[in-house]
């Protein structure tokens, strides 16, 4: 309870102050021809413990992921004073996925971990309620279930129940089942829709009937199964080969009770994503509903009563277009209040009583603020990153050049304040992902950090990024340590000619899929870079695909493998995974990994350690109970430092 009473002092102080820079330090604004003072690294890990935050239906309780002291939690607070009420911590080893509201006095929570499996290892998740009444955490599962365990469909808005798809064991297919929200919901558990050969994925509509089944047949083609009235049979109503373009798999927006007509993201005639209108029983699409010119629509908000409410695209910066007048005009009162910021509304109650704001810029980490509609008020919640000067950090800004086959590539240079932009070493940072993610202009910290210790940073997106269009996406199709890399051997090659860059001061850094390609890039071409430094990166493709094939569903396995393969199936990845290449490497390497990741194991990291052992090159560090990203400050402070070491020693910014 001490360390509950620390975070509960710490929230309220927050609330003291009005004014959300009054919990930054006094921002310094030292002109554009001299150097900025040097940030701490600790400064850069400085954090308010607070995270993915979610409004209670009711508006009156706020869900919060809070890390105190390193260690993780599910917290609720009280909305209306943002007091601490209840905290669950998170087991060590294990890692929150994700957590949602079910009604307003349960919470829903993801939890996963990695366990042996046969020779290998394999992602375990598992489905928790928390009681907020009580206090207790309650497991959603049977006795004899499978390796995926939130394979959640429905969740009852009064938080009775849930719907959940799972397996009996990892050779049956899953059947769903309705699991009351009780203490012993598994025994109470029923089962109501039973396994069907070859269906992996089961989607319900909006009442929580089950409506639709995707087949993947042992030829690898898709077969779709619907129904229209809960009573009805279900019908086979296409039949897709694997080869199919991926926009025929139809993701599942939203399906409304006796309806068969709904939504889908899918391309209109310019190659954009778009949200269209979709019939589920004949799969024709119909006319458009929203389109952002010039950039795929990446998400919508629908009401119950079937209503679109709000659609999103990135184009630089993540843009929402509100279709309700009121919520049109609420984003203008925020936006005018909170000048010079990015203002985003990232939850709401359901009767828009209160609402959780951020707000920020790529010069700025911002923060979160609850507007309380009745009030007209914004206060602030909680400051992101609170120890940075943000009068010392830089600019990000869009550039775009031609890649070698004459693709058009967009991305974000950040030039270091107080130095001549000529023959400046340079840090290419490629994004995680890769597929279904981007770039855009936003607080990073290690550009930041980089870029504050005297680095230009180059954020390329590469082929296959997200938001670009379907030809875009097309082309980063099992270009994996192939043509996606020499994007970014391209894109050093445009900051040279630029005479931004020094071609001899050139490293790579990056995470998740960014470290992959960071190690990559200094194995495959090591006349390029002096170095490269990775955190979580992945060094062995075929295992981390089969590992990736142990908790997702066949569907989803399909498209990531089809993704990552691409259409030579011959192609042997081998090729491009850097614990198989390792005998090639003659650069130094930076290798971090934390030991609690379930996304990119911890024996990726191990595997090419002890690959590359004997070179002498590779400077290893593990991060103790860290998970694919950072709880502990401390640990997120060795990795900036072990980072700024390591670039001034193999690539000094002077």
């Amino acid at each position: 309870m001490g360390l509950w009473r620390n975070l509960t002092g710490a929230v309220a102080l927050l609330l003291l102050s009005s004014p959300l820079t009054a919990q930054t330090p006094a921002p310094t604004a030292p002109a554009e021809q001299t150097r900025p003072a040097q940030i701490p690294t600790k400064a850069f890990a400085s954090s308010s413990g607070i995270s993915d935050m979610m409004l209670s239906p009711d508006g009156n309780r706020i869900a919060v992921r809070a890390t105190f002291e390193g260690k993780v939690s599910l917290a609720i607070l009280d909305a209306a004073n943002s007091a601490a009420l209840q905290k669950l911590p998170v087991a060590a080893k294990t890692e929150l996925e994700w957590f949602r509201w079910a009604g307003n006095d349960k919470m829903l929570m993801s939890i996963s971990t990695t366990v042996p499996w046969f020779d290998d290892e394999a992602k375990l998740t598992r489905l928790y309620w928390f009681d907020i009444a009580t206090g207790r955490i309650n497991i959603i599962a049977r006795k004899e279930q499978g390796l995926l365990g939130d394979d959640l469909l429905y969740t009852d808005p009064a938080g009775q129940y849930v719907l959940l798809a799972i397996q009996r064991t990892i050779y049956d297919y899953p059947s769903v089942w309705q699991f009351p929200l009780v203490a012993d919901a598994g025994k109470q558990a029923k089962q109501v829709q039973p396994q069907k050969p070859g269906v992996w994925d089961w989607y319900a509509d909006d009442q929580g009937n089950v409506r639709v089944g995707f087949e993947v047949m042992p030829s690898r083609k898709l077969r779709i199964w619907y129904r229209s009235k809960p009573v009805d049979e279900l019908k086979m109503i296409a039949k897709l080969d694997e080869n199919s373009s991926e926009d025929d798999y139809i993701d599942v927006l939203q399906i409304f009770s006796a309806s068969d007509e709904g939504y889908v993201l899918k391309k209109d005639d310019s190659g954009r994503v778009a949200l269209r209108k979709f019939n589920y029983a004949t799969r024709q699409v119909g006319e458009t509903v929203y389109a952002a010119p010039g950039w795929d629509v990446t998400d919508v908000d629908i009401d119950q009563a079937g209503k679109v409410t709000a659609a999103y695209y990135t184009d630089d910066r993540d843009k929402v277009v509100w279709f309700e007048p009121k919520m049109k005009a609420i984003q203008t009162r925020l936006e005018r209040a909170l000048k010079g910021s990015d203002v985003w509304v990232f939850s709401r109650a359901k009767d828009d009583s209160r609402m959780l704001v951020w707000a920020g810029h790529e010069d700025d980490p911002g923060g979160t603020y609850i507007y309380t509609a009745a009030k007209a008020t914004l206060d602030p919640l909680v400051v992101s990153v609170p120890e940075v000067d943000r009068g010392l950090l830089a600019t990000p800004r869009p550039i775009s050049f031609t890649a070698r086959d004459k693709t058009a590539i967009h991305g974000y240079l950040t030039l270091p304040r107080g130095r001549t932009p000529k023959g400046l070493p340079l840090v290419i940072m490629p994004h995680g992902g890769p597929y279904w993610v981007r770039d855009k202009l936003e607080y990073n910290t290690e550009v930041q950090l980089l870029a504050n210790r005297g680095y230009v940073v180059l954020q390329p997106n590469f082929r296959g990024s997200e938001g670009y269009g379907e030809k875009f996406d097309e082309l980063g199709r099992g270009q994996i340590g192939r043509a996606m890399q020499d994007d970014l051997d391209d894109a050093m090659d445009w900051a040279v000619a630029q005479g931004i860059a020094d071609p001899k001061r050139v490293c790579l850094v990056g995470a998740s899929y960014g470290g992959y390609a960071a190690l990559w890039g200094v194995i495959r071409n090591p006349e390029r870079y002096r170095c490269a430094a990775s955190f979580a990166g992945v060094t062995d493709w075929k295992r981390q695909l089969k590992y990736s094939s142990s908790f997702l569903a066949p569907k989803g396995k399909s498209k990531w493998r089809a993704r990552v393969v691409g259409d030579d199936t011959k192609f042997d990845l081998d090729l491009v995974s850097p614990v198989v290449q390792a005998a090639r490497l003659t650069r130094p390497v930076l290798l971090t990994h934390g030991d609690a990741d379930t996304t990119v194991p911890y024996k990726q990291f191990r595997l090419f350690r002890d690959a590359t052992a004997k070179t002498g090159l590779v400077e290893s560090v593990t991060f103790a109970e860290e998970a694919h990203g950072f709880d502990k400050p401390e640990n997120e402070t060795l990795w900036y430092d072990r980072l700024e070491a390591f670039l001034k020693k193999h690539n000094p910014p002077d």
